[in-house]
């Protein structure tokens, strides 16, 4: 059974409101998930889940509702349970964009399948930039999302520990 869908909000004190949330429409219900985001009003959404993984769970048309109510959305894919491909030339532009979100004060909302690996290790990742250690960083965000960031790679990589 899918859990209902909740946004987990990180209490963190670096800007910005940051969250996580499990795919939207993954329990078949899209519609209500995506009016469930626009309650918390955020700047973007982004999804970490791979295109096809999306549709395959109702969710090819996200980005459609979330641009019909007036919310920004973009892809960053991310293979299930892993991290971004070695080499990969847009996490430094796509950070510099989400970091002067947060430093506006806006809101960002992070999903993947689950809501943990993926959107967990974005989380962590744009906390430790923002100067938090690795550890404090890995605690608010499983604070606000129990069993966020679930491998060893993933936090490594968060942790900015790249191979």
């Amino acid at each position: 059974m899918i859990e209902p869908f909740r946004i987990c909000t990180i209490d963190h004190t670096t800007g910005g409101r940051l969250a996580l949330c499990r795919l939207p429409g993954r329990a078949g219900d899209l519609a209500g998930d995506v009016e469930a985001i626009a309650g918390w009003r955020p700047a973007l959404v982004l999804s970490l889940t791979e295109r096809e993984e999306a549709a395959a769970y109702g969710a090819g048309a996200l980005g459609d509702h979330l641009t019909s109510l007036g919310t920004r959305h973009l892809w960053f894919p991310i293979r299930d349970f892993g991290v971004p491909e070695a080499g990969d030339t847009h996490w430094p532009m796509l950070a510099t964009e989400l970091h002067g979100l947060l430093d506006r004060g806006e809101g960002l909302l992070l999903h993947c399948l689950g809501g943990k690996g993926r959107s967990g290790m974005i989380a962590m990742r744009l906390l430790v930039e923002r100067g938090l250690a690795p550890v404090d960083a890995l605690a608010q965000v499983r604070a606000a999302r129990a069993g966020a960031v679930e491998t060893a790679e993933q936090e490594a990589w968060a942790s900015l520990i790249e191979a």
